[in-house]
């Protein structure tokens, strides 16, 4: 019975616990509503998957300066009656403990356009604000860094970090598996 007594209170412990303990979950925009931020309402989305070899893999790491997680790799290609309007990726990165979800849009010459938080679960004072990513905007793959001019964000390192790191990768997938093979 004293068992029993010890678990009910751990159980009770817990529940108190999760009732106080804040949640910072925060879904912005749906892939869809995304979309049509990156493109316009009217564009048609294509799916483009990409799969690098072992060659373009190696290629695409040396320019964004980290690792692939995957052999698979998805832009959204916008288009308005044939003629590409940009290139969108959605990213999901763990920053500390919890995701921050990303699109990131490029422009149909590669050219970083926009960037926008789709979903934030780290609390949301570790948010990078949205001006925070325009100094990135049309800043080419070579200077995305925080030694060539990219500012910093006290209090929000690890995301601005992650979200840097994010760009990156998008870009330097653009230049290997678009550009380079006239995908575009």
């Amino acid at each position: 019975m004293k068992k029993i007594r010890q678990g009910g209170c751990f159980i009770l412990f817990l529940l108190l616990l999760s009732a106080v303990t804040p949640s910072f979950a925060t879904v912005f925009y749906s892939k869809n509503e995304a979309l049509e931020l990156a493109f316009g309402k009217n564009a048609q989305v294509e799916q483009l998957s990409l799969f690098p070899d072992q060659q373009q893999t190696a290629k695409i790491e040396e320019l964004a300066k980290g690792k692939l997680e995957s052999g698979l790799f998805t832009f959204y290609v916008g288009k308005d009656q044939d003629k590409v309007l940009g290139y969108a990726a959605i990213e999901t990165v763990t920053v500390r403990t919890k995701p921050e979800t990303l699109i990131i849009v490029l422009t149909a010459d590669g050219e970083l356009r926009n960037v926008t938080t789709l979903a934030f679960h780290e609390p949301p004072e570790y948010q990078p604000p949205e001006r925070w990513f325009e100094q990135l905007f049309k800043r080419p793959l070579a200077e995305m860094d925080f030694n060539k001019g990219v500012d910093g964000i006290s209090g929000a390192t690890l995301s601005t970090r992650a979200a840097l790191s994010s760009v990156r990768k998008v870009m330097a997938i653009y230049q290997v598996m678009v550009k380079a093979q006239g995908k575009n």
